[in-house]
């Protein structure tokens, strides 16, 4: 929130402290396997991504028939596929014209794994 700021009868506008803080920590880099960790979280934290991720526990599916399933329009449907993808829950090849998709199973437990050793958990 920007809040209004009187001096000598000119009001000037400055950004809140929260603000500040956080436009200066969205500013600094979070380190790569933390970023990763992220990205992986956000993926599932989507409830059309996990019906997708549901569906596919099932088999592969083309986007077609992920779209008639989840009853979202074709376009959102690949921009989930492609979230699903880059936190690497989802292969995808093409088969003609349709998108195949096929979930990693292995993707789980990899990023449990993952996340244990990130964030310092023994064994």
């Amino acid at each position: 929130m920007i809040r209004p700021r009187s001096g000598s009868g000119v009001t000037h506008l400055s950004p809140s402290r929260a603000r500040v803080r956080s436009t200066i920590a969205a500013a600094i880099a979070p380190p790569e396997d933390l970023r990763q960790l992220r990205i992986f979280h956000k993926a599932m934290a989507d409830v059309n991504r996990l019906r997708i991720v549901r569906r596919l526990v099932a088999g592969d599916a083309t986007v077609t028939e992920l779209t008639d399933h989840v009853g979202l329009s074709q376009p959102l449907v690949s921009w989930h596929v492609g979230r699903l993808r880059a936190a690497g829950v989802v292969e995808t090849r093409r088969n003609g014209r349709e998108t195949v998709c096929r979930l990693r199973g292995e993707a789980f437990a990899e990023f449990a794994a993952r996340e244990r050793a990130v964030l310092g958990f023994a064994g």
